[in-house]
């Protein structure tokens, strides 16, 4: 079993950049980011190996925004900078404890935290 909790989310102009964290309690092989804007379906973000933190993220955000994660803590990060309107939209955190170590789909996750908004303002 497998609880997450993110926070970290808030209100940025466009271009600044904020910081998601999400707390994990068990034992977890993958962690991803999710989101998911008003009236859209909810898209993946980005992914990481919580064994060796190789990872992957999503073409609109590549180059932009850095997942990351802390055994010892059992934290994941998303670092988000120079950051959108379009980036507006509720955070997810996710997990899998076994299977591939980098997931892209909401299925490779059968554990969800409740979310944290993000607005970014021009």
């Amino acid at each position: 079993q497998v609880q997450l909790v993110e926070s970290g989310g808030g209100l940025v102009q466009a271009g600044g950049s904020l910081r998601l964290s999400c707390a994990a309690s068990g034992r977890t092989f993958s962690l991803g980011w999710f989101r998911q804007a008003p009236g859209e379906k909810r898209e993946f973000v980005a992914t990481i190996n919580w064994r060796d933190s190789t990872s992957d993220y999503a073409d609109s955000v590549k180059g932009r925004f850095t997942i990351s994660r802390d055994i010892p803590k059992k934290m994941v990060y998303l670092q988000m900078n120079s950051l959108k309107p379009e980036d507006t939209a509720v955070y997810y955190c996710a997990a899998r404890v076994v299977g591939p170590y980098l997931g892209y789909i909401e299925g490779d996750y059968p554990y969800w935290g409740q979310g944290t908004q993000v607005t970014v303002s021009s």
